[in-house]
């Protein structure tokens, strides 16, 4: 059963509510094919240079960086690359591609998970019909973020949108954006097996791995300059301050890269 309200600006909203006052369940979302002969291809489809700079190629995504976009680096606590995203002047945007069954209809399905979750978190959850079909957006006091999908062969990419509240409007600078980065994706699934939803690896351009791994060896170096100066003002009895050892957050491995 669908879970997802939806918004304003869908024809069906009086029925919907009217559903809801009533008891019963608001409609279901239309499982349908996604229209995808303006983008995103999968790289059978679409030709690219791997080695664009106005293009991030991370393997099995290729996407289209904004004019003024920066790359964000989010990494793990083990130094692993746990995200990529787009800073831009709207917000923020997260492209992933998953492993996907061959037939479609799998956004749906993940469409109702996400709703269902961020709802307990205290969002306010809309959908809107876009270009490839359902989107989610989830409004809270700080933030809205957008959800797009779009069903490809094997795969399944999800788009999220993140931006300051009242920025998260279908016709908006930020989901224009949004559409825009993602019309212009190219998917490489590969022919390994993988069980459905595991994302599909992700690998630096080798420019951008080498900056990250520069700036890494910046702030421990750093961070072993702090522990040594709050050693040095150690008091008599040997015990150094407990600030003194202690790396501020940003030279922790779990903080964020910007490239």
């Amino acid at each position: 059963m669908g879970f997802l309200r939806r918004s304003k600006n869908s024809d069906s909203n009086d029925e919907a509510t009217a559903a809801e006052a009533a008891g019963s369940a608001a409609p279901e979302l239309v499982d349908q094919q996604s229209d995808r002969s303006d983008g995103p291809f999968d790289v059978s489809e679409k030709e690219f240079a791997a080695d664009d700079p106005q293009r991030l190629n991370l393997g099995s995504v290729s996407l289209p960086i904004p004019a003024g976009g920066q790359v964000q680096v989010e990494m793990g606590q083990g130094g692993e690359v746990q995200g990529v995203h787009l800073a831009t002047q709207h917000g923020r945007i997260t492209v992933i591609a998953y492993a996907a069954p061959r037939s479609s209809g799998q956004w749906l399905t993940v469409c109702d998970e996400l709703a269902a979750s961020l709802a307990t978190e205290g969002a306010t959850i809309e959908s809107e019909d876009g270009p490839w079909g359902a989107e989610v957006i989830a409004r809270t006091e700080k933030a809205d973020i957008r959800f797009i999908g779009v069903d490809g062969p094997r795969w399944m990419i999800r788009l999220v949108a993140a931006g300051p509240s009242g920025t998260g409007d279908t016709d908006g600078n930020l989901a224009g954006l949004a559409r825009e980065v993602l019309r212009g994706t190219v998917v490489t699934r590969g022919d390994a097996p993988l069980p459905v939803r595991t994302p599909l690896p992700i690998t630096l351009p080798k420019a951008l791995h080498e900056q990250l791994i520069a700036m890494q060896q910046q702030q421990a170096e750093q961070a072993a300059k702090r522990r040594a100066a709050g050693g040095a003002q150690a008091p008599a009895g040997g015990q150094a301050p407990a600030g003194g050892a202690q790396a501020p957050a940003g030279d922790q491995a779990g903080g964020q890269a910007q490239a």
